[in-house]
């Protein structure tokens, strides 16, 4: 088994994936939160199709399981020792930057539920259609919605595919 620790390369994939997303999870989140006028109403990006709304979600996805906050960060905690370790056994370019998307996605939600309690919200893709897509979300739920996507994706490819990397 690969040890992806011992590869610089490797390592500044995964690391560098998941401090971007952080860094994007969290200066946007404090974007939104410092403006004023979204606390009193949405802002409509585009309208009916894209708007920026304060939420504070103090569940999970889609708002499941309000008020587990210790039940999401031990999950949360355990997520990020099972994203390590797919990354030790790691060999793939692009599985490295994956797992490091979806690492960026844990940390920047679970840093909101240490330190606030809550996950700070402000995206609401659809909004002229509530019943379409109710939920309001964050650029970490992003992160973690594509890569869990992008990864069923990549291990469906075929291997020849893969080897290409």
């Amino acid at each position: 088994m690969p040890n992806a620790f011992r590869s610089p390369a490797a390592l500044a994939r995964f690391f560098g994936a998941a401090a971007i997303g952080v860094a994007l999870d969290l200066w946007s989140k404090s974007a939104a939160f410092s403006t004023p006028s979204l606390a009193e109403r949405p802002y409509q990006f585009i309208p009916g199709w894209l708007e920026f709304e304060i939420e504070r979600n103090r569940g999970a996805v889609f708002g499941f399981a309000q008020g587990q906050r210790i039940l999401f960060v031990v999950i949360s905690i355990g997520a990020i020792a099972f994203l390590i370790y797919l990354f030790y056994g790691s060999h793939k370019r692009t599985f490295q930057v994956l797992l490091g998307m979806l690492l960026a996605g844990v940390l920047g939600n679970l840093y909101d539920r240490v330190t606030l309690g809550y996950v700070r919200d402000m995206i609401h893709i659809f909004p002229a259609w509530p019943k379409l897509y109710p939920w309001v979300f964050n650029v970490a739920d992003s992160l973690l919605c594509v890569g869990v996507t992008l990864m069923i994706i990549y291990n469906l490819l075929p291997l020849s595919q893969k080897k290409q990397e």
